[in-house]
């Protein structure tokens, strides 16, 4: 495999785990013996020392107006606090030569800068939750999916917050170089390998919010620790020591959701993690998720996800092909 080259865009304000966090998976490949891994470049406006929205401060190789980015070069565009400022030189030179990459990623805010120069008109993408509102306002040509932790269209991949561009990185070192070399570098970095691009930003867990008083909030721990177990309204309240009437109300009050929905979302959340990495059949899967049956399990998929998930293991499981 010849190597291939990332070109990194570094400016004032950038988020320092957007930069950080993929060009450790793409170095972490030319560690791994006979492979021929990524030659890493990091370029600023004038080749001028940036600093981070954290305070650190990155030296850069070069300088942005004397990169070129061609068929051969992954060019990788992180967010930051101040990339909604479009700086002139950086959106010039993006809407000049961004085009002529062979891939063009984005990771959180990044995304902006990508639809600012207009290199995301046409296409799906998708960046931090908290810009999403933004993008699509600001960018009508651009068809915004808020819910993807990545967005692949083409040559064109958007990532969601920070982390997410640790995931969409090593989704790219997997066409590159084969499962096997992204699992080894997941290891390495202890993070998950196959969050798949169409998991949403947030956990059930994080998607709801985590209840002020302590009985309510076991039982959300309970949930997230037990997916298989009697999750009724009425086995959750005598948990909590309430009436089911008294919390089914508790719950929504403090979660932002009702009982059965955050149940919902864990064993579904459980059901995927099983069928992405392990090889048990579904009918064990439904009823270690507390399914039951698998037609109970394929109609929480489709619902959740719109699609079965025989569907979903043939996309994300341990022997799919290559994202």
């Amino acid at each position: 495999m010849s190597s291939r080259n990332v070109l990194v865009v570094l400016y004032d304000g950038v988020q320092s785990l957007d930069v950080t966090g993929p060009v450790e998976v793409f170095s972490g490949a030319g560690r791994c013996p006979g492979v021929d891994g990524y030659t890493i470049r990091t370029v600023s406006p004038a080749g001028a020392p940036v600093r981070t929205s954290s305070g650190l401060t990155l030296v850069p190789d070069g300088a942005l107006e004397s990169a070129r980015p061609g068929p051969g070069t992954t060019l990788l565009v992180p967010g930051g606090r101040h990339s909604g400022d479009f700086e002139p030189r950086l959106t010039a030179w993006l809407r000049a030569y961004g085009g002529r990459a062979g891939r063009l990623v984005a990771v959180c805010t990044g995304g902006l800068l990508l639809a600012e120069a207009g290199l995301l008109d046409g296409r799906r993408a998708t960046t931090h939750w908290n810009a999403c509102e933004q993008m699509a306002r600001d960018y009508p040509a651009v068809a915004v999916e808020p819910d993807p932790i990545y967005v692949r269209d083409g040559p064109v991949a958007t990532s969601a917050g920070v982390t997410a561009g640790i995931d969409l990185a090593l989704a790219l070192v997997e066409e590159d170089h084969g499962r096997d070399l992204a699992l080894l570098i997941a290891r390495h970095l202890v993070v998950f390998l196959r969050r798949p691009g169409n998991q949403a930003q947030f956990s059930a867990q994080l998607s709801a919010q985590t209840a002020r008083r302590e009985p309510l909030r076991e039982v959300q721990q309970w949930i997230a620790e037990h997916p298989g177990g009697d999750l009724s309204v009425e086995a959750l309240a005598e948990r909590a020591a309430l009436s089911p009437r008294h919390f089914a109300r508790a719950f929504q009050a403090e979660t932002g959701v009702t009982p059965g929905r955050y149940v919902e979302r864990v064993r579904v959340e459980h059901a995927r993690r099983l069928l992405e990495d392990t090889g048990e059949g579904v009918s064990q899967i439904s009823r270690a998720c507390g399914y039951g049956t698998p037609e109970a399990l394929r109609r929480a998929f489709v619902k959740t996800l719109g699609q079965s998930p025989a569907e979903y293991r043939r996309r994300f499981g341990p022997s799919a092909p290559p994202p």
